[in-house]
């Protein structure tokens, strides 16, 4: 994943301020007026063309990200919306290298007098296609901050686990790898997906915690809770689905075998299936743990991991998240 490598998308302003900058230094360096006023036009042309085709290069190319991340793009921004921008982008830098030679003609052949009216009228002009795309540069840098954000999720070993909100995810998270989720009493604390490790010797475990899944028709989750289907579907080699039998989570014991039965016919990946929080209830038919204090929690883990054997690396093609 690169997403953390993309620099800071400037505004509109910053990217004429800085071509203005360096043609403003080319200016001093000719002696003729008419000369400099030349260089300086053809010096901020290509200046606003070469910041902005960085704009574009610095976006790694979606289609070669894993599944995960196209799904993440597409549920935050849609992939649309992104293409269109960087478009819009390339549009201005093209446009900034077709017409340098032209703008910067006409002020070659212009009077001693009138080179520095056709400077700025050269200016103006690519000022006004600049700033064109401002709002293409506002939303490539807003996501940019985003992405850059995004756990770095790779292709070894992977155990997600699910439930309800407050079922104990994190805490069981917390209790076996190396992440430091968020730990609180309310529903939603995990606001994104965290991702933490389990080292088997020199073998690496990825661990990824899910935001809580409400048990309702797909086209009515939320952003977050599609991020976990995402992870569901695209990154887990086995599932672990956390029940809470004492129902203190919030939920009914009915309504999170209901999403259990959904998530088995989602995946077709092992689901090992727990009931959280034993000291206070349990369940006859699941082994049972406390995350609270950590009685049965290795076993849970190493039933997780005899799934280790049989693991390979994933492609991109990856499903589709269902609506």
């Amino acid at each position: 994943m690169s997403f953390e490598k993309i620099p800071t998308v400037p505004t509109a302003d910053e990217v004429l301020d800085r071509a203005l900058r360096r043609a403003a230094k080319k200016m001093r360096e000719k002696p003729n007026k008419k000369r400099a006023s030349v260089e300086f036009v053809e010096a901020a042309y290509l200046s606003v063309h070469d910041k902005l085709v960085s704009v574009i290069q610095s976006f790694p190319t979606l289609s070669e990200e894993s599944q995960f991340y196209q799904d993440i793009v597409e549920i935050l921004y849609t992939t649309d919306r992104l293409k269109k921008s960087l478009g819009a982008v390339g549009w201005a830098a093209r446009w900034s290298k077709d017409h340098r030679g032209g703008l910067a003609k006409d002020v070659r052949y212009s009077s001693e007098d009138n080179a520095p009216a056709a400077r700025k009228k050269a200016i103006a002009r690519l000022s006004s296609v600049v700033h064109q795309i401002e709002d293409d540069l506002l939303f490539l840098n807003e996501v940019r901050n985003v992405l850059r954000k995004l756990p770095t999720v790779e292709d070894v070993f992977t155990i997600v686990v699910a439930g309800f909100p407050n079922v104990g995810k994190s805490s069981f998270i917390r209790r076996v790898s190396s992440a430091e989720p968020e730990i609180a009493s309310y529903p939603f604390t995990t606001k994104g997906i965290i991702v933490g490790h389990y080292y088997s010797g020199r073998e690496k475990i990825q661990l990824i915690d899910t935001p809580g899944l409400l048990d309702r028709p797909g086209i009515e989750r939320n952003a977050i809770e599609r991020q976990a289907l995402s992870a569901i579907v695209n990154i887990a080699d086995v599932l672990l689905f956390i029940l809470d039998p004492s129902a203190h989570c919030g939920y009914p014991i009915e309504d999170q075998m209901s999403l259990l039965k959904e998530v088995e016919q989602l995946v077709q990946i092992p689901i090992v299936v727990v009931g959280n929080k034993s000291d206070i209830s349990t369940l006859s038919e699941y082994p049972c743990m406390s995350t609270g204090s950590g009685e049965g929690v290795q076993e849970v883990l190493d039933s997780l991991l005899v799934y280790k054997p049989k693991w390979e690396p994933k492609t991109s093609s990856g499903q589709e998240i269902p609506e």
